[in-house]
């Protein structure tokens, strides 16, 4: 179908503005088979897609009795930040609607499609499901499995080095591949690092070189709250999330002046018996309920080892440079392994060429069944 096409191409045009609502689009066609009408989600609180296109048609002289609504997903039937976008279609005389998705919203979940149905008006659902969830991956992650989406991204050498054993790691990948980075970055609603990249590299860890409508949040691992108030991170605006295990009262108040929220979520006990460590399942839980879709890990091998071992990564995002290192620091301390059969199995999503260096996208088999 070539509007569902272009309903999705709206919604992926929206890829860094909507979080933490879903990247919709819809495309109005009036019993002429005339395109009418179109537009994708704003931000939050802004206009949904459907309205966005019923203002595009009036903005426009078009009437829009007896049109087809091809929508990206199901039309929202609650009052949310915005009103319910059924009863907008509904009172446009909106006759068919053709939608990619159901809602996973508990909220919606069908209720959208429902009222359409009772007010007459004809729903065909399927059409573009694959490449629709595939852009709201961390939206049906959050509402189906209360987690966000977990896409973890590294930087190595072609014989999967990240750091030079004495640290130095700027930089392994050309510019074209930072500056790809950077917007896969800006399509997420938090960007997580973990206290030792805070020590070491003194990180911005911001979206750079991209023009972008919103920077994401910062989450910080940082168990026993060593991250220093002059730490670069301070400086762009946004908000900066710190998960703690061990109370600092006086670090936690300095953190705290400077606009960060810490939050306390001790888990099992350290190496040797030492300190508790950040529950790193309950710390993701908990960005959920703070309505974090998709969640970026740009962090050291240590904490990239921790979150495979308790199972929590969904893809990795890996920049391979044609260099060769020796030895360093590797991706992750994941394992050491007795079996092959025990690895984490893994399918490329994509292979492609971005300016000298290789970007790969692989998923954990069978994470995106929810």
């Amino acid at each position: 179908m070539p509007h569902i096409r272009t309903a999705l191409q709206l919604a992926e045009s929206a890829l860094w503005l909507t979080s933490p609502n879903p990247r919709v689009g819809c495309l109005l066609v009036n019993t002429q088979g005339q395109v009418i009408g179109q537009g994708s989600t704003q931000r939050a609180g802004g206009p949904h897609a459907e309205v966005v296109a019923l203002r595009d048609a009036q903005a426009h002289g078009h009437g829009t009795q007896g049109a087809t609504a091809y929508v990206t997903l199901e039309p929202c039937s609650h009052q949310g930040r915005t009103g319910p976008c059924c009863d907008a279609l509904i009172q446009a005389g909106i006759s068919h609607v053709v939608a990619s998705l159901q809602d996973p919203n508990p909220e919606v979940a069908g209720q959208g499609f429902g009222k359409l149905r009772a007010a007459g008006v004809t729903v065909t659902l399927g059409p573009g499901a694959e490449q629709s969830r595939e852009l709201n991956l961390g939206f049906f992650s959050r509402m189906v499995r209360k987690t966000p989406w977990l896409r973890m991204k590294a930087a190595a050498s072609l014989d999967g080095i990240t750091a030079l054993p004495n640290g130095q790691s700027q930089w392994i990948t050309a510019a074209q591949a930072r500056t790809d980075g950077h917007a896969w970055r800006a399509r997420a609603c938090a960007v997580l690092t973990g206290i030792g990249t805070v020590l070491q590299d003194n990180p911005l860890l911001d979206v750079r070189g991209v023009d972008t409508p919103r920077q994401p949040a910062l989450v910080v691992v940082d168990s026993d709250l060593q991250t220093p108030p002059d730490a670069a991170l301070f400086g762009p605006q946004r908000p900066v999330l710190i998960y703690a295990a061990n109370p600092h009262p006086q670090r936690e108040a300095a953190l705290q002046a400077l606009g960060a929220t810490v939050v306390y979520l001790p888990g099992a006990l350290g190496q040797a018996g030492g300190q508790p460590k950040v529950d790193l399942p309950a710390m993701l839980r908990d960005l959920a309920a703070r309505e974090i879709n998709e969640l970026h890990v740009e962090a050291g091998h240590k904490l990239n080892g921790s979150l495979l071992r308790a199972g929590l990564v969904d893809e990795m995002l890996v920049y391979l440079a044609p260099k060769w290192l020796g030895t360093g620091a590797g991706m992750s301390n994941f394992g050491p392994l007795a079996q092959l059969a025990e690895g984490l199995a893994m399918q490329f999503r994509s292979v492609d060429r971005v300016g000298e260096d290789l970007r790969l996208l692989a998923r954990v088999v069978g994470r995106d069944v929810f």
